[in-house]
């Protein structure tokens, strides 16, 4: 399942927040409740490097995910780069 880090500004009070959803869909104003807020910007968090000491892991949030990314380690590099690349290579469905 994709998953995505969206940035939303309300047009009413101008607050300006972040929320984590499986799309970049519209989200209600937490600081004065108005509705239906489109985010302005974004980052695809559905795969990532993560560093754990020396190693850099590579996960992906996984089709059968549903209220939040349940992320699956996929494997672990000495490098970002080879972690990167080898995300860039495989299927992400």
């Amino acid at each position: 399942m994709a998953w995505f880090l969206n940035l939303y500004r309300c047009e009413r009070c101008t607050k300006i927040w972040t929320d984590e959803w499986s799309c970049t869909c519209d989200d209600d104003c937490p600081h004065c409740g108005a509705r239906h807020m489109s985010p302005f910007s974004g980052e695809d968090l559905t795969e990532i490097v993560a560093q754990e000491g020396d190693e850099f892991v590579a996960i992906r949030s996984p089709d059968s995910a549903e209220h939040g990314p349940d992320y699956r380690e996929l494997g672990r590099f000495p490098t970002r780069a080879q972690a990167e690349e080898f995300l860039a290579s495989t299927d992400s469905t």
